[in-house]
């Protein structure tokens, strides 16, 4: 159960805090002093503080100083009345997770406190990476006893201890954030913050001020200085995953942060230095982005100056017994579910399918058979609810490439004259035959390959009156 600190010298607070979060599983401990919290922070384990910033005795301030200095992964959030909004953005500079407004927004409060223990939860929970390929006893592990999954241990291992930056390189689903995390823990900054952004999740622009700040005034809505997450996480790591998604203008930001570890706020004049390690990741080609003028060459060299790539599951299906006794061992142990394993037909669909989601995939497909299933054995239909679902398919991206060409191809001869009305049914067509023809008239894998559902499918090869395969 999740511990949460509240310092607040007023009673009232403390009340609504035990009602608030009661119900979600979390424990409240109480503090009426800075004093009383850093005795309780020493003396207990504490995932998270809620603090206000003014208090009788020991300020917010100088308790926030003390407590980041002897816990430097606790996530702090400073609460503060409307007239002491400047002293909690001064805060941030002291490591405060982030602040919040008194009287409280019930909603805001609620996300803002499950983000801080989402992050106190990967600073604290050691990612291993067992070399001998065995089941990590404690804590997260990055599972596998493949030769592809040895060479990433190895660099793991290699790469920790040194301040390079790291590109994190593979399919989504590979574990690239746990591999990030493995760094850290193994790194001469684990007592350090650590703090994941992914920047495809924040909007185009929000994110130079996510990262780097901004200062009262810098656009509309700027009505105060906000400290960006590389200035917070001064003397940590940070992690960027979804890097091939960064705007240009935030490239070029970036690229001289790396140079010099430098920057200015947006709307600033004054140059911040910071110690940060820089990890990133990315599901995407950063070679095509840079021949598309979409991401810089000057800022990949920069980021590339250590590469892993995480191979997908596809790559490495002697790992798949392996993985599926963590995982069955981890639900077990969390849902309460006495599923003994799985059965060897189920074993073997297991084995034959293609993983388009990798890793992550198959975590999911067994966290909801353990949840669905009624017996102790887990079945092929307990994982595949589409009997079609678990055939092999060719590599998804091999797949699209082709029945691209294939579609060039065939614009190339063409009369285009015509209206787009004309020969877009014909392109469709040749798609749907291509695609066909490349999972063996296997419906459910070609409507997957195309984007659309298997119903659709079926209507399309009906108007085209096309052929179905065994017919």
């Amino acid at each position: 159960m999740p511990r949460v600190l509240v310092v607040d010298d007023e009673s009232d607070v403390h009340y609504s805090f035990e009602r608030l979060f009661a119900r979600k599983g979390i424990e409240i401990l109480s503090a009426t002093s800075g004093e009383e919290a850093l005795e309780c922070v020493d003396s207990d384990h504490i995932d998270l503080v809620l603090m206000d910033i003014r208090m009788s005795g020991l300020s917010g301030l100088e308790t926030l100083k003390r407590l980041k200095d002897r816990h430097p992964k606790i996530p702090v959030i400073i609460m503060t009345a409307y007239g002491s909004t400047q002293t909690a953005i001064e805060s941030m500079k002291f490591g405060a997770y982030d602040y919040i407004l008194k009287p409280f927004d019930v909603r805001k409060l609620e996300s803002l406190v499950e983000q801080a223990l989402s992050l106190s939860r990967t600073m604290h929970q050691v990612v291993h990476f067992p070399l001998a390929g065995h089941l990590p006893d404690r804590g997260e592990g990055i599972v596998g006893k493949s030769e592809p999954m040895q060479e990433v241990y190895k660099q793991i291992g290699q790469v920790a201890p040194s301040n390079v930056t790291v590109l994190l390189t593979g399919e989504r689903g590979t574990g690239k954030e746990l591999v990030a995390r493995a760094i850290y823990h193994h790194s001469r900054r684990a007592h350090k913050p650590f703090l994941p952004i992914n920047c495809a999740a924040i909007p185009v622009d929000l994110l130079e001020s996510e990262l780097f700040g901004h200062e009262k005034g810098a656009f509309t809505g700027a009505h105060y200085r906000r400290i960006g997450k590389l200035e917070q996480s001064n003397g940590g790591t940070v992690f960027l995953d979804e890097i091939g998604d960064m705007p240009l203008p935030t490239q070029a930001k970036l690229l001289r942060f790396l140079q010099d570890q430098t920057f200015e706020r947006l709307g600033g004049a004054e140059t911040i230095r910071v110690d940060v390690r820089l990890i990133v990741a990315t599901n995407r080609d950063l070679g095509r982005l840079m021949a598309d003028g979409r991401f810089r060459p000057d800022l990949f060299d920069r980021l590339n100056v250590v590469r892993i790539h995480l191979p997908p599951l596809r790559e490495r299906k002697e790992d798949i017994p392996l993985l599926v006794d963590y995982f069955l061992q981890r639900f077990r142990d969390e849902l309460g579910r006495n599923v003994r394993g799985l059965s060897r037909s189920a074993l073997q669909r297991l084995m034959a399918y293609h993983w388009p989601g990798n890793v992550r995939e198959l975590e999911n497909r067994l966290k909801r058979a353990v949840v669905l299933t009624r017996s102790g054995t887990l079945t092929p239909e307990d994982l595949f609810r589409d009997p079609d679902e678990s055939l092999e398919l060719p590599a998804a991206g091999d797949a699209r490439e082709k029945i691209r060409r294939h579609i060039r191809e065939i614009f190339r001869t063409l009369n285009t004259s015509p209206s787009a009305e004309a020969w877009l049914p014909l392109l469709e067509k040749e798609a749907i035959v291509e695609a066909l023809r490349l999972t063996g008239g296997n419906q459910s894998q070609a409507a997957r390959l195309l984007g659309i559902n298997r119903n659709t499918l079926r209507n399309k090869i009906r108007a085209f009156g096309l052929r179905q395969p065994g017919s």
